[in-house]
């Protein structure tokens, strides 16, 4: 019998322009997936969409993508 695996796409969070990079989702990152800059980052290949840096960022710039 043939196994058929399927790849799912976990929705990542993305940093909105109004992040003012004061480091609260750095700090707060469980699997590090955020970047400092400007702007901070997050890449979407180490999110686990656990919400935590959305849910601490004091100027609500972090969303689902």
């Amino acid at each position: 019998m043939q196994k058929i695996s399927k790849l799912i796409k976990i929705m990542a969070y993305k940093i909105l322009d109004s992040c003012v990079a004061c480091g609260t989702c750095i700090d707060e990152c469980p699997v590090g997936a955020i970047s400092e800059g400007s702007i901070y980052s997050i890449n979407a290949d180490n999110c686990v969409s656990c919400g935590t840096c959305a849910s601490v960022c004091p100027n609500e710039a972090i969303v689902e993508d």
